[in-house]
């Protein structure tokens, strides 16, 4: 039986911004199923941001093809539009309104009556933990809460958009707003919706995401679960404190994590007392080079650097 089709489908799409400019996207290709939730990781400039504003229909690529809820980003861009919704890395809200004059006029504009309008606002503020900061200014909410009546607004249409596009929402958020948006993107997919999430942090791919994709100089360099992400480049992680810096130097090149500042470096090893030995022999042969060390299971942070970090950073990442 074939698969279902895919909310978000991409095929071969490139980018470049100038003609003399390295491209921004290299002829990445994407799947997202429905229901799910799929981030995107990568460095800054790696391309995450071009492939959702292509995605999102702010604009086109250079070539390849993309669909979206059924829809082609190019001939179908209307249809696209009135399925997905987009939140940028700033809450895009009137901070002259209060948070409900925000989300009645929204409603308004999306084609509810005033009495509507005025109802749907109310259950959006109440769902979204409002309904206390309702009358205040927008201007004088915390960042969260700002965030959070971002999400509102995107949900004030009917139906309900099929795809949201979060590009890096958490950022510049505080631990506990962070979690609060991250709880309701938990909601957002139970509820049936499609998240396409990118994200500066590393922690939140891991706990949100059911796929991950890293991207690097506008590349797939890597995609899958992020369990299965962690298990290619390691089951754990032996962390080794050396004794000096020419050690560290001789060791750098093989290690997942750098601190030079400490002399630390993180090897890759399946966690076993065997191979963790054999790695200690291995490295250690004279039993000088080794201060002490300590065993990890590997992170997402390992595999990002591992899969996209440069010779340079491998021997000065701090």
């Amino acid at each position: 039986m074939p698969p279902p089709p895919a909310m978000i489908e991409a095929h071969g799409l490139t980018k470049s911004y100038g003609r003399a400019a390295p491209p921004v996207l290299n002829g990445i290709d994407l799947r997202v199923d429905r229901s799910t939730v799929f981030a995107l990781l990568g460095p800054n400039g790696a391309g995450k941001t071009s492939a959702v504003r292509i995605l999102a229909t702010l604009t086109t690529a250079d070539s390849g093809t993309a669909r979206v809820a059924g829809y082609d980003v190019v001939a179908d861009r209307s249809r696209v539009r009135r399925a997905i919704s987009l939140t940028g890395q700033y809450a895009a809200v009137d901070e002259t309104q209060t948070g409900e004059e925000n989300l009645r006029m929204m409603a308004r504009l999306t084609g509810h009556s005033r009495t509507d309008a005025r109802r749907r606002a109310a259950e959006l503020l109440e769902r979204f933990g409002l309904t206390g900061s309702a009358r205040r200014p927008a201007r004088t909410y915390s960042g969260g809460m700002r965030r959070r009546l971002d999400l509102a607004a995107s949900l004030v249409g009917s139906p309900q958009p099929e795809v949201f596009f979060l590009d890096e929402p958490t950022t510049g958020l505080d631990p506990r707003s962070r979690q609060e948006l991250q709880q309701m993107v938990r909601e957002l997919a139970a509820d049936g919706a499609t998240i396409l999430l990118t994200t500066q942090y590393l922690d939140e791919a891991d706990r949100l995401a059911d796929r991950i994709a890293v991207l690097d100089h506008g590349r797939t360099v890597a995609e899958g679960t992020p369990q299965a992400l962690k298990s290619r480049v390691a089951g754990h992680r032996l962390d080794v404190v050396l004794a000096d810096r020419e050690s560290y130097f001789r060791l750098a090149p093989r290690a997942l994590h750098h601190a030079p500042a400490s002399l630390t470096l993180g090897l890759p090893t399946d966690g076993s007392a065997a191979h963790v030995r054999a790695l200690l022999d291995e490295i250690d042969p004279a039993g000088t080079a080794v201060e002490r060390f300590s065993l990890h299971t590997a992170t997402l942070d390992d595999v990002f650097m591992a899969l996209t970090a440069t010779k340079e950073a491998r021997t000065t990442h701090a």
